[in-house]
């Protein structure tokens, strides 16, 4: 990818703080737009930008990204040459409470941002979509396996799929959909399981374990995950841009609640005390991605496994979570 200007929104969220670091890193300038919605810790979320804040070639927009004055404002300003949209309510659980406000910010922001990623003519608009799309599907989830979204949240990511391939058909917008698998690693949201996990631990309180501990999720490190989004915005993803591909981003493995414990067990030295509770509704039972055609779209893999990065987060959350 040549040197451009990427919008990234959602940038200092855990995923998008990393996208932004590494695609400066890459020499790409950078304009993130947050609204620091505090779902968590708006001091939290301002700590993400920290390094990239630091450099020249970023810059920081406050703003929500259903504000269509404020988008016709960047772009007149920044004229950013790809997107990648990373801004979401997030949660499965939480959109149970406001499918309503689910609905507003996860498909009207998005249908919003495409509006003006059309007029402008980007080069590639990547859109970070949900492995909850596939709900109780045969494993492991294939992109030609028909969605069963189980929650507003996941019927909400699924419809800004749609809307991303409305406009690459009806603009020729160049899209790549990237269903994203459970997502880790430092920075990651407190209310996941990884850090849920991992602070009940080191405070030797009991770890709440939604079922009988035998759910399943496949767990992307959240390195491998931005390597994905670069290769999509970039030449790399060129082919899969041109045919509005979805795409699934995951390990390949599925890893049960039980073996995870094990693994944060052996990562912070300490012995796990659990406490169960009700299978949370909207939930699945299990997820495993197919990555075969992420591999041949993207020449992308990942390449952390569970073990390393639940070592690798718990390393970075006893230094600063």
């Amino acid at each position: 990818m040549s040197r451009s200007t990427v919008l990234v929104t959602g940038a200092a969220g855990f995923i998008g703080s990393h996208l932004c670091e590494a695609l400066l890193a890459a020499g790409q300038r950078v304009v993130g737009l947050d609204n620091f919605d505090p779902y968590y810790s708006p001091a939290r979320k301002r700590r993400n930008l920290a390094a990239a804040l630091q450099s020249e070639a970023f810059r920081l927009v406050e703003g929500d990204v259903r504000d269509q004055g404020l988008l016709a404002r960047l772009f007149e300003e920044h004229q950013p040459e790809a997107v990648a949209h990373l801004a979401a309510r997030p949660g499965v659980r939480a959109s149970l409470a406001d499918p309503l406000g689910y609905a507003q910010v996860n498909v009207q922001g998005t249908i919003g941002l495409l509006a003006v990623s059309a007029r402008a003519g980007v080069s590639r608009f990547v859109y970070t979509s949900s492995s909850s799309v596939y709900g109780a599907g045969l494993l492991p989830f294939e992109e030609d396996q028909p969605p069963s979204p189980l929650s507003p949240y996941a019927v909400a990511k699924y419809a800004g799929e749609l809307y991303c391939r409305t406009f690459h058909g009806l603009y020729d917008l160049p899209v790549v959909c990237l269903r994203l698998f459970t997502v880790y690693g430092p920075r990651m949201r407190p209310d996941l399981a990884v850090a849920k996990f991992a602070r009940a631990l080191l405070a030797e309180e009991a770890l709440p374990i939604y079922g009988d501990g035998t759910a399943a999720r496949d767990f992307t490190y959240v390195a491998d995950a931005v390597a994905a989004i670069q290769a999509a915005l970039g030449d790399q993803g060129e082919q899969a841009a041109r045919v509005g591909a979805v795409l699934n981003i995951g390990s390949g493995v599925a890893t049960t609640v039980q073996e995870l414990v094990g693994l944060l067990e052996e990562a912070t030295g300490r012995r796990a005390r659990l406490h169960f509770e009700p299978p949370a509704a909207g939930e699945v039972a299990c997820t495993c991605a197919s990555i075969e055609r992420a591999r041949r779209l993207l020449a992308w893999q990942p390449h952390t496994d569970l073990r390393e990065g639940v070592a690798q987060f718990v390393t970075w959350y006893e230094a600063e979570g």
